[in-house]
């Protein structure tokens, strides 16, 4: 059945919208809610009254605050290029410190506050971009992938635990110990202590 016509806020009569419209509005005001309140402040009343509708065409579509502020997140978040130096540790490294820099960002609250509402809740957790195991992974056996053509890695070295493991113990300093930014020679320390002896030994096992 069609959406219930709602009106624009503004006076005199501007279109009624419905579907794919009254929607992109609806995100469009959730993304401005998280933008200004986080997570904390974020209700279906307040996107309801930005979105100029109401939250029953909210719950048609969202079935909760968690569901919905995962939607606005998404309309935030920027995908990763993966970096191309010629060299694995500087593609590590400028992949970490780019995480780094999210995660310490306000719109990287916004995801750590989304993260710890969720808990363990997997189908909530894999509409997270940062969180989706294929979308983390797909940067980093990117890079990793560059890496054994050039002849830096070993081919068993391409697994995708081998490849984020990095990203993993960044995301640990945040969700884990609660840091708002890890520093850089703990970043540095990651790659140098953990990734890269890792994805030699990989080679090493099998040579």
């Amino acid at each position: 059945m069609a959406d219930e016509p709602t009106k624009q806020a503004a006076a005199g009569g501007q279109a009624r919208r419905r579907g794919a419209a009254l929607e992109e509005a609806i995100l469009r005001a959730a993304a401005e809610e998280l933008t200004e309140s986080g997570y904390a402040g974020l209700t279906m009343d307040r996107v309801a009254r930005r979105a100029g509708t109401n939250k029953n065409a909210l719950y048609r579509r969202w079935p909760n605050r968690l569901a919905l502020g995962i939607a606005g997140y998404r309309q935030l978040a920027t995908s990763v290029q993966p970096p191309d130096t010629g060299e694995l540790r500087a593609d590590v490294l400028e992949l970490l410190r780019g995480a780094n820099r999210h995660w310490s960002s306000p719109l990287g609250t916004v995801l750590r506050e989304l993260m710890a509402a969720a808990g363990g809740a997997s189908e909530f957790l894999a509409q997270l971009p940062e969180q989706s195991t294929d979308s983390v992974a797909a940067a980093w056996l990117t890079v990793l992938g560059r890496a054994v053509a050039r002849g830096e890695a070993s081919p068993e070295a391409l697994h995708p635990r081998v490849a984020t493991v990095a990203v993993v113990l960044l995301r640990n300093e945040f969700v884990v110990r609660g840091v708002p930014t890890a520093p850089d020679e703990v970043l540095v320390e990651i790659v140098d202590e953990v990734y890269l002896p890792l994805v030699r030994k990989r080679g090493a096992a099998t040579g």
